[in-house]
């Protein structure tokens, strides 16, 4: 999948005011939040730079330009942001074509909601060519759209992406229930109006209005996320 637009007259579970599900993709759906970090240590080390673990957190869940510029200025090395976003983007490619692990419960949701036809998007911070590759894992048949970091003019922690993800599927982004790891993803959801379920993967992310906060996808399911829309009757 390489463009972002959607087909018309995508279907709504009918019978449910839950009218799409928008997920993200790396430490949501894929095991890959790691696999970042570990390509920026090596990247930077063989700049001569060593990087602080709390940077981490940090970095995490955030676009290319915010991250790779974050760790730029921190280290003070001798390399330009275009530069640092090509190395990073080709050690992330390496590090998935020899492994791409899926989040417990990420394989099982995606099915149910392909099978209950409930339009599902992927929106991430993540640039086209590493979700185009993603998604040849995670199957291209279980999202009617995709969202990438490179393709609109603010990405997360703006709500940008998740207003476009909801506008293609025709939804009310109301009644769109999110799942992201991150405060960052988190934080442009809420901004775009939507119900969000938090499954935190590198930082903690407490519980708040309108958001749930859980330990594993294996705990979210089609009933478990139409039940947030209940909540708001």
């Amino acid at each position: 999948m390489t463009s972002t637009v959607p087909a018309l007259g995508t279907r709504t579970a009918e019978g449910s005011a839950l009218q799409a599900v928008l997920l993200d993709m790396d430490g949501t759906l894929v095991d890959t939040e790691g696999f970042w970090w570990d390509v920026e240590v090596e990247v930077f080390a063989s700049l001569g730079h060593t990087l602080d673990e709390t940077w981490r957190h940090v970095v995490v869940g955030g676009p290319m330009t915010r991250s790779a510029g974050f760790l730029i200025e921190a280290t003070g090395a001798d390399i330009t942001l275009a530069e640092l976003t090509l190395l990073l983007n080709e050690g992330f490619e390496q590090r998935i074509g020899r492994a791409l692990p899926l989040m417990p419960g990420a394989a099982r949701l995606l099915a149910e909601l392909y099978e209950s036809e409930i339009p599902t998007a992927l929106v991430s911070a993540s640039h086209r060519r590493i979700i185009d590759r993603v998604l040849s894992v995670l199957g291209p048949h279980h999202f009617a759209l995709s969202i990438a970091g490179d393709e609109v003019s603010r990405t997360k922690p703006f709500p940008d992406p998740y207003l476009l993800a909801a506008a293609g599927l025709g939804a009310d982004p109301a009644r769109c229930a999110v799942v992201e790891d991150t405060a960052t993803g988190v934080a442009a959801a809420e901004a775009a109006g939507c119900r969000v379920v938090a499954v935190p993967s590198v930082a903690p992310i407490g519980p708040a209005t309108g958001r749930t906060v859980v330990s594993s996808l294996e705990e979210v399911d089609l009933a478990f996320l139409r039940g947030l829309m209940t909540e708001m009757r």
